[in-house]
Order: C-alpha cells, then sequence, then structure tokens
C-alpha cells in the first residue's frame, strides 16, 4: 500500500515538474548523482553561508525542518532558518535511502542522522524532492521529521 501511494504521488509530481519548466526533454541523473545532491547540501551546511545553503533551494520550495516546528516557505524564511541552524553546525549522514528518479524530478528519502555541534544526534526521516530548472538540480521540498522516541513493532 505504501508503494503504490508513493507511486501515485511520483506519477503525479514528476510530469508537473517537466510542463512547470517548460521543458520538453528530460533531464538524466543517476542515483550516484543523485547522492552527491545531498553531499552537496551536507557541505554547505557544514560549510557554507545560510545564503548559500538557500540558494540549494528553488524560490518557492518547501522546507519542513526536524528541529523545527514551523515550515519555511520563502527564500528569506529558509535563510533566516539556516542562520540558527549554521549555529549548530550539523553534520548530516544518510543511513538508508530510497531514489525514484523521473522526467526532471527525483525523489530522495530516508533515514539520516543529524549531529550537532554539541555533540547530540537527531535521527530523522528525509524527502528531499529535487527538479531541474534546465541548468541545475534544486531542491524543491525538504521534509525532515526526528524518528519518534518510542519503539514501534515493525
Amino acid at each position: 500500500m505504501r508503494k503504490l501511494r508513493i507511486a501515485a504521488a511520483l506519477g503525479l509530481l514528476l510530469p508537473l515538474a517537466a510542463q512547470a519548466a517548460g521543458q520538453t526533454t528530460c533531464a538524466k541523473i543517476t542515483e550516484a548523482q543523485v547522492a552527491r545532491l545531498f553531499d552537496t547540501w551536507n557541505t554547505t551546511a557544514m560549510t557554507g553561508t545560510p545564503a548559500q545553503l538557500a540558494a540549494l533551494y528553488t524560490d518557492n520550495a518547501v522546507l519542513l525542518p526536524a528541529v523545527s516546528n514551523k515550515p519555511r516557505y520563502t527564500k528569506a524564511e529558509r535563510i533566516a532558518f539556516f542562520s540558527k541552524f549554521d549555529q549548530k553546525r550539523a553534520v548530516g549522514r544518510v543511513d538508508e535511502h530510497h531514489v525514484q528518479i523521473g522526467c526532471n524530478a527525483v525523489i530522495d528519502s530516508g533515514v539520516y542522522t543529524l549531529t550537532l555541534a554539541q555533540g547530540t544526534h537527531v535521527k530523522a526521516r528525509y524527502t528531499f524532492v529535487y527538479v531541474y530548472d534546465g541548468k541545475r538540480w534544486l531542491i524543491a521540498n525538504h521534509h525532515s521529521s526526528a524518528m519518534p522516541s518510542f519503539n514501534e513493532a515493525d
């Protein structure tokens, strides 16, 4: 059932991304290149400025961070969040992920561990939705939520 919902969402999202970009051809990307998109985000989060990190997102991207209860819908909101996030100097490590590649859009979902500067670890589920804007891949949606503290039967 879960796979069916993901497939349905992907089936709706990916053609819309290509249509919104006004493109008729699909940019090629591999799973290894998708992993490098995360690496770019992670490196920029560690060493870049909040504006450089925000530049990895589309202008109308949605950011739903694991370490905040407030959604960020604008570039200014994302920069303000990253300014506070920058003080924590979080380092992300992907523990597991699943990549779905479509026409000019990619969904990368999984689990990562964020290690904050003071040594705190936050294990979280994540989803990055990347779209190709004709020049480069940008983050259109970034959702991250801390794992529940209770143990649930699998």
